[in-house]
């Protein structure tokens, strides 16, 4: 394969590039995303439930932000953009967070790294919904529930993001050991 990349398209945020006959999109000006496992004082799953342009519809999701971007600049990490996401999108703040893991949104679409990371010992300080622009649902789902309640959602047409299963596997195998 070539080694020559050959950018086709680029906006404000995303890139299509080319590399030999593959084609694929790379954020501009950051650093990755990360997605946040956070379980409230309740033993509550927080999730959020927004409408996702490219799936033309809403999506249940981890909390999740990008790293890097305008409001963490160059200097952002994962865990911080973790912090700040987690307050902006649900109103909770972590005392901390740790990565569980790394790996690419979509391998065979894009070069964006995903970090999942954990939140522990939340306290509310807002009611979150993300920013002006954004129209972000707070769920609180009963983590002795999840699994009953995804299925549900899957059986109603929902679209879940795949990363709440992956996130949930380290979870309860977390809890096992």
């Amino acid at each position: 394969m070539s080694d020559d990349v050959e950018t086709l398209a680029e906006g404000r945020f995303l890139r299509l590039s080319r590399r030999g006959r593959w084609e694929y999109v790379s954020r501009v000006n950051a650093a990755g995303a990360v997605h946040i496992l956070a379980i409230t004082p309740d033993d509550e799953l927080l999730m959020v439930d927004q409408y996702r342009v490219p799936m033309g519809g809403r999506v249940l999701e981890l909390p999740a932000g990008i790293v890097g971007d305008a409001d963490g600049g160059a200097d952002d990490t994962p865990e911080r953009a973790a912090v700040r996401e987690l307050i902006e999108e649900t109103g909770y703040r972590p005392a901390r967070v740790e990565r569980l893991y790394r790996g690419p949104s979509s391998p065979g679409m894009a070069s964006e790294l995903v970090t999942v990371v954990r939140a522990f010992d939340l306290e509310r300080v807002g009611e979150g919904g993300g920013l002006d622009d954004e129209d972000i649902r707070v769920l609180h789902v009963p983590l002795g529930e999840v699994r009953g309640w995804l299925a549900d959602q899957v059986a109603a047409g929902r679209t879940v993001d795949h990363k709440v299963y992956a996130a949930l596997f380290f979870l309860t195998t977390s809890l096992r050991s």
